[in-house]
Formats: C-alpha cells, structure tokens, sequence
C-alpha cells in the first residue's frame, strides 16, 4: 500500500472527505462553516454534482493513508453537464435546498439560488474552452507541489477525451489562486460583466512537470 501522499482516482467512499474539503475552502480559499447554517450547501454546488456525473474526472490527493485532502473535478463537455446538473443532479437535491422564493436576501439564499441556474456556466466566450474544473486543497497541503500534480492528472484525462482546452473562474480577490494558476499557464478570458469573477484558461496540452509549474 502506497504511504506517502499521491493523486489517485475518486472513489465512493472519499465523499465526506470531498465535501469537508469544498467546505473547508468555501470562503475564498478559507473555511466557510460560519457562513452557511447547512454545511452541505456548498459540496451541493461546486464538488458533488461532479463526482456524481462524472467520477472519471474526479481525483483526489491522498495523504497517505487513504484519506482524501484535495481535489480536482470538472466536465469534459460545460453545456453537456448543465444539461446532466438539471436533470439529474438538481432532483437530487431540491429536498434538502429547496429554491428560495422572490429576491434572495441572503447569503445561503443566493448560493442556493445558485442550484437552480445552472446555466449560468454557459457563456459563449468560453465556447473554445469546453472543459472546466474546481480545485481545493486544504491549507497544510498548499504550496507543495500537489496542486500542480492534480492539474497535470486533470489535464491529462482531458486530453485523452480529445478534449482541446479548459476554463475555470475564481474570485478576483483571491490573489493567490491566481498566481498559482497564471504558473499553470491560464490566462485571463474576456467575459462581459463578470462580477466579482475572473475567467481563465489554457489549452490541455503541453501539462508536463516544468511546464506546470511544479
């Protein structure tokens, strides 16, 4: 059994691990548990739903010891997998996060109204990048490498799908993230009204350990 930290495929069983890791880094890179009375509101939106649809695209960095302490996740196809979030994630989870009625006038009540957008991922400047993915490590495994390992794994399979190229978006504010992945060779994608948003991507090729910034 391998004993040192290592990115691997997702399996089942790394579900909770998943979710704690998306909560735990909910808040622009920080711990999001004050913010939501239902922890479970932000895995519903940005890890589960991947994990779901598509667990061939879903991995995890391992710590060792079997327990899961990072991901990266995404769709091979944006417009395919809105299609897939409406139809059979969403069913999923109406029970537990039903739409909130009128204007949101909270924080949970906006994310929530999130669930029920899902086409909100499509925007036509992203067209060229087909693909997008989520990120997260928790803190103690930042800054080691392992993000770009999980990147390259991501990359990889992509590019085995024929998949040309992928997009993410982050919070403009989070000037970390950004620096890690201008490393990773995203640049910024032009997308009107963006909010608090930025968009970026980069091709799936050319994702070997110098070119990814290790």
């Amino acid at each position: 059994m391998t004993t040192v930290p290592h990115v691997r495929p997702y399996r089942s069983a790394d579900r909770e691990a998943l979710a704690d890791i998306c909560v735990r880094t909910a808040d622009n890179g920080g711990d999001s548990r004050h913010l939501y009375p239902d922890p479970g509101l932000m895995p519903a939106l940005f890890a589960e739903p991947y994990a779901h649809l598509e667990p061939e695209l879903t991995f995890v960095l391992d710590d060792g010891s079997g327990h899961a302490v990072g991901y990266i996740l995404g769709t091979a196809d944006t417009h395919g997998f809105v299609k897939s979030f409406r139809e059979t994630w969403l069913p999923l989870v109406t029970d537990r996060f039903p739409e909130p009625a009128g204007t949101p006038g909270t924080l949970t009540e906006e994310m929530t109204a999130l669930l029920y957008r899902p086409e909100r991922m499509i925007l036509p400047q992203l067209d060229g990048y087909p693909a997008h993915l989520h990120i997260d490590l928790l803190p103690p495994w930042q800054r080691r490498g392992f993000g770009s390992e999980l990147m390259r794994t991501f990359l990889n399979a992509l590019r085995e799908k024929g998949v040309p190229a992928v997009h993410l978006s982050m919070l403009t504010a989070n000037t970390p993230a950004r620096a890690f992945y201008d490393r990773l060779g995203f640049g910024e994608l032009a997308v009107p009204d963006p909010g608090p948003l930025t968009y970026l991507g980069r091709s799936t090729e050319g994702c070997g350990g110098d070119r990814m910034g290790r």
